[in-house]
């Protein structure tokens, strides 16, 4: 007999005795010895290697570590031992003691069910448990021995009705005092309900128990559950335990030969794990049937997220090999979005050169208003601010960087030393935009321009307009005390100079001498809007130009974007719900009753202060109206999926029950952003499932379908996708016909 241990922490050590099977030349009719299936709804056994897993002994170390005792009888196989990831240790799990005679009770009912698969798992697991015992030729010649109750018992247990179980089994020993049901039994109702809260609580994010209840259930970590290491490992990695985590998707690699779930292992890790522990989880893959290394499909996706990354901050360092790697890609697949990606990667660098190259790459094959914007910021940075205006301008509404990004452009076009002449129709449509946003900046240098080229009364409104809307800044108020000298204004020059006086001494000291210029009045030859009052509108064009010593506008800051084909559609709060000012100042909602801490919910609901919302509308939750609780559990779940966190929107909503109207909305907006954020993070297997979900409550939407289409195309399904983007395109939608071009340009690189 041999035991296998892994190596031994600093406070636990964890010593795993692993059963091997010793097969005889016995055969019952209709079983594959050599096919074992896994038993659904049975954690104890290991879909990979095949073999039953044996409960885990977890030791508390003091001094030297120590190994526990066999269990008896008990003969190893690899691939069945579940890692070192714990963090806590309970207490010390007697190694177990075979009984006088087999429970054979599992397998009548699997036999008398017709359920061959778990048949043959059961059957591999007694002779596990026990290698001195043979199956029965007939496993229903038992049965009119059997014990009816109990079958009924294992019954409700393969149907997962747990709760049902234990009453079956309190009804009964309340009925047979001396009754005890067969430990094996016990034993799975006891791991099947840990499983259970360990998936509540998993998706609750209350990673501390998701931990502890692993610990306490360590024979859940085996292959047949992946989906319980993922969370595990989920917890660890969110705790601050990576390495740990790293631990628990190692074991998946290492032990277990699913393809698909190998393969999620590695995108769930990645999106967790720093680089250098992806990097070891790479190291696992295994050579697939058509020669190529298994992980290779996801490697793209991992350097994408890592740029990604690297894009929201500035000191994380992509490795040299997943930016060379993303490069290639970017080049060979002539990808806007790759192209984009590099460009914020190395624009947050300061390496402009060549962010300017692949915001050019991304802009040129896609035209969009990321691609524009950082784009525009580099050409700012270059001192080409008339080309940074050209390319901004029909994206400067898309977003609030963007139109910051397009006033510094204009401010900076503006700001010219020595001024150029600016082409009617750019100055035309830039004073709108100025005027619309209140850009005090802008507004300025619109001053400085019409003064150079000899308008004082325009420049004069100009820099009122900018003192309006930012009522510190010295140098408009310089800029209207000359431009009212110039007018000839003396009682203008005398107010401004007693308000700026103390606080500037070229106004204070404003017709002492005679300011020298710093270059010559051109004569005006092009136009500019004129500004009238306090509503500003155009009257008459003009041209204009800046103060010479005036700095220019720095370029605005960038935010690092990914593109992205498609936005969830997300449930807002009730439009009835009024907003009557009463939630404008910050307050504690736990000192508030039920009622009003929901109606201060909604208020801020209707602020789009979702975070808060979400705490009134937890204290709404207390309440003894059932009416008032659900719509607490309504709106906290809006709240959170306003917030971007889908996983509490879901347990948000479950706190209360819902209508079916409510509840179709929920999930339907929940599945939405699981959707969503799958994709982001290149989990397209797993964006499928959530939208094959949400189709079965309600037809999938335009931007839906082509998230699906794109998905589709990152997985090779490359007929899906086609079809998916022909019926977009049918439909008139821009995504269909945009998904095609990409189809086409990757299936027909070159043409």
């Amino acid at each position: 007999m041999r035991i296998s241990t892994l190596a031994l922490s600093a406070s636990v050590a964890l010593t795993i005795g692993a059963f091997g099977l010793n097969h005889s030349d016995y055969r019952v009719p209709g079983v594959d010895y050599d096919s074992v299936a896994s038993i659904p709804g049975n954690p104890r056994m290991d879909r990979t290697s095949r073999l039953p897993v044996t409960q885990p002994v977890l030791l508390a170390q003091a001094g030297p570590p120590t190994i526990a005792p066999p269990a008896p009888q008990m003969p190893s196989a690899p691939n069945t031992v579940a890692p070192q990831i714990m963090a806590q240790t309970p207490a010390p799990v007697a190694a177990p003691v075979a009984p006088a005679a087999v429970d054979e009770s599992a397998l009548r009912y699997f036999a008398s069910r017709g359920d061959t698969a778990r048949l043959q798992a059961e059957i591999s697991r007694l002779r596990a448990l026990y290698p001195n015992w043979s199956p029965p030729s007939n496993p229903l010649a038992g049965a009119q021995n059997a014990d009816p109750q109990l079958e009924s018992m294992w019954q409700l247990y393969a149907q997962a009705r747990f709760p049902d179980v234990r009453k079956a089994i309190a009804d009964r020993q309340a009925k047979e005092p001396g009754w005890q049901p067969p430990a094996d039994l016990l034993e799975r109702l006891k791991v099947a309900e840990a499983r259970g809260q360990l998936v509540v609580d998993s998706d609750g994010k209350r990673f501390d128990s998701v931990v502890k209840i692993a610990a306490e259930n360590p024979s859940l970590l085996t292959c047949s559950e992946v989906d319980v290491l993922w969370r595990v490992a989920e917890a660890l990695a969110s705790t601050d335990k990576a390495s740990r985590a790293r631990d628990a998707y190692l074991y998946v690699l290492n032990n277990c030969s699913n393809t698909d779930e190998r393969l999620a292992t590695v995108q769930k890790a990645a999106a967790l794990l720093p680089a250098a522990m992806i990097d070891d989880l790479l190291s696992r893959e295994k050579t697939g049937p058509d020669g190529q290394p298994e992980f290779e499909k996801i490697r793209d996706d991992i350097g994408r997220r890592l740029v990604g990354e690297g894009n929201g901050d500035a000191k994380f360092v992509v490795p040299a090999s997943y930016l060379f790697r993303l490069e290639k890609v970017a080049t060979t697949n002539n990808s806007a979005s790759d192209a984009l990606l590099l460009g914020w990667y190395y624009y947050r660098r300061e390496n402009v050169a060549v962010a300017e190259q692949w915001f050019r790459r991304a802009w040129t094959r896609e035209d969009s208003a990321s691609a524009s914007q950082g784009l525009a910021l580099v050409l700012i940075g270059r001192k080409v601010p008339a080309e940074a205006e050209a390319v901004i301008y029909r994206w400067r509404d898309a977003s609030d960087d963007a139109k910051a990004v397009y006033l510094a452009a204009a401010a900076n076009l503006l700001a010219i030393d020595p001024p150029v002449e600016i082409d009617a129709t750019v100055l035309q449509r830039m004073a709108p935009v100025v005027l619309a946003a209140k850009d005090a900046a802008a507004a300025q240098q619109f001053g400085w321009y019409a003064r150079a080229f000899g308008q004082p009364k325009t420049a004069a409104e100009w820099f009122q307009l900018a003192l309006t809307w930012k009522t510190d800044d010295e140098p408009s108020a310089y800029g209207l005390a000359l431009s009212q000298n110039d007018l000839k204004n003396t009682r203008a020059v005398a107010e401004l100079q007693r308000l700026w006086g103390p606080r500037s001494e070229r106004i204070r000291t404003l017709g002492e001498t005679r300011p020298v210029a710093a270059r010559g009045v051109a004569q005006p030859r092009t136009v500019v809007t004129e500004v009238e009052t306090a509503a500003p509108v155009v009257t008459e064009t003009r041209v204009v130009a800046r103060e010479p010593q005036t700095q220019t506008r720095a370029p605005m800051r960038s935010q690092a974007a990914t593109a992205q084909p498609v936005r969830a559609t997300r449930s807002q709060a009730p439009a009835s719900r009024p907003n009557n000012g009463q939630c404008t100042t910050t307050q504690n909602p736990e000192s508030m009753a039920p009622n009003d801490a929901l109606n201060r919910g909604w208020c801020l609901m209707n602020i789009n202060r979702p975070v808060e919302a979400a705490m009134s509308f937890g204290v709404a939750l207390r309440s003894p109206n059932e009416k008032t609780r659900e719509d607490a559990a309504y709106g906290q779940s809006l709240a959170y999926l306003r917030s971007g966190l889908t996983d509490k929107a879901a347990v948000a909503s479950s706190q209360a029950p819902q209508s079916r109207e409510r509840s179709i909305e929920l999930q339907k907006s929940i599945l939405s952003d699981r959707a969503v954020g799958a994709f982001k993070l290149g989990r397209y297997r797993e964006t499928l499932m959530a939208l094959d979900q949400r189709s079965q409550i309600s037809p999938e939407q335009y931007d839906l379908m082509g998230l699906r289409g794109y998905s589709y195309m990152s997985l090779k399904r490359y007929a899906d996708a086609r079809q998916i983007f022909q019926a977009l395109a049918q439909a008139g939608d821009t995504t269909g016909l945009r998904g095609m071009a990409d189809l086409d340009d990757l299936l027909n690189p070159g043409n």
